[in-house]
């Protein structure tokens, strides 16, 4: 059984890691069509990923309800949402079925009611646009707070990094309003140049960064040093 668990999986992640890193190096059609073939089977995994994902959530939702744990009243929208725009978007569907068989549009009633019919869109576009997004936005713009009472925090000088830090950002800020550029032209050009030199020169060594822990990661996976997408353990 243990071969099943763990020795079958690290074969198929060496084969595959290796043949996807070398088929960049092969210029021929049937590289191409090696990668064709090998997005159609990433999107019929993801399909079932998602099968999984859907049922760890209602099972952990499920499981803060049953217990009635902390914020387990928050999980009940989490499956009244979901079984509303389940239930929009097989109506859309029905009614696309619907037309399709008698060969003409057929006007289906709407859950909501005939004032759906002033609005552009289905019921649950509607939704998705004026209560998922607006939540959204509603989170982030709460998040704006956050983000100024860690920038207070990080603007304190206490050291000589900080007060470069607290000097670049007060540049930058006036020079993002108008009266940076009344009070001296030098203020917008100094901020172009903190963006285009250190900002830019620190931001590429991030990327550079990022992009060399992700091909350690993806060699740890392909050589079998890293198991935890296994469940962890040897």
């Amino acid at each position: 059984m243990n071969i099943f668990r763990r020795t079958i999986p690290l074969i198929i992640a060496f084969c595959l890691g290796i043949v996807m890193i070398f088929r960049y190096y092969v210029p021929h059609q049937s590289a191409e069509d090696l990668l064709t073939k090998y997005g159609e089977w990433v999107r019929i995994i993801g399909g079932f990923s998602i099968v999984l994902g859907l049922y760890s959530l209602f099972f952990t939702h499920y499981t803060k309800i049953k217990r009635g744990m902390p914020g387990w009243g928050y999980s009940i929208f989490v499956f009244i949402g979901f079984a509303v725009m389940v239930f929009l978007g097989l109506i859309k569907e029905f009614e696309t079925f619907l037309s399709i068989i008698s060969g003409k549009l057929i006007d289906v009633t709407s859950p909501f009611g005939s004032w759906e019919k002033s609005l552009t869109g289905t019921s649950y576009d509607w939704i998705y646009q004026y209560i998922f997004n607006a939540c959204g936005a509603t989170m982030f713009s709460i998040l704006a707070f956050y983000i100024a009472s860690a920038a207070y925090r990080t603007f304190r000088i206490r050291s000589v990094e900080a007060t470069i830090l607290l000097l670049a950002a007060v540049i930058i800020m006036i020079a993002r309003v108008p009266i940076g550029g009344l009070i001296s032209h030098w203020i917008p050009d100094l901020a172009d140049w903190i963006m285009e030199v250190p900002n830019l020169a620190a931001k590429r060594g991030v990327l550079l960064g990022m992009c060399l822990g992700s091909i350690s990661t993806a060699l740890r996976i392909i050589f079998g040093i890293e198991r935890g997408y296994l469940g962890g353990g040897e």
